[in-house]
């Protein structure tokens, strides 16, 4: 039987950000969508989706975009850690001893 979309390999994209990006600027340059969705394998709201996410940007900018999502994910983690923190401490001092 042949693989429907989601299975095989987990969490794998099919596509690095230079090659993304090298498609977006060929959508920006004018080449019809649909020529190049085909050509790449992917459906139309793909191509969209990256477009709107990597409009303008060149290699070096999608790493440092990367970059900075790893760093907010890392931060949002430690508030997290800390919130939860403050409210183990204010259990703790609510109690009577």
């Amino acid at each position: 039987m042949g693989q429907r979309a989601g299975e095989g390999t987990p969490n794998k994209k099919r596509f690095t950000d230079p090659q993304i990006i090298k498609a977006v600027k060929k959508l920006e340059g004018g080449i019809r969508p649909k020529d190049l969705f085909r050509e790449m394998g992917v459906t139309q709201q793909t191509l969209y989706h990256w477009k709107k996410k990597f409009k303008g940007m060149d290699v070096v900018d999608a790493k440092r975009l990367k970059e900075l999502e790893a760093e907010n994910a890392k931060l949002k983690r430690l508030v997290a850690d800390h919130d939860l923190d403050i409210v183990i401490l204010k259990d703790v001092n609510s109690k009577k001893w």
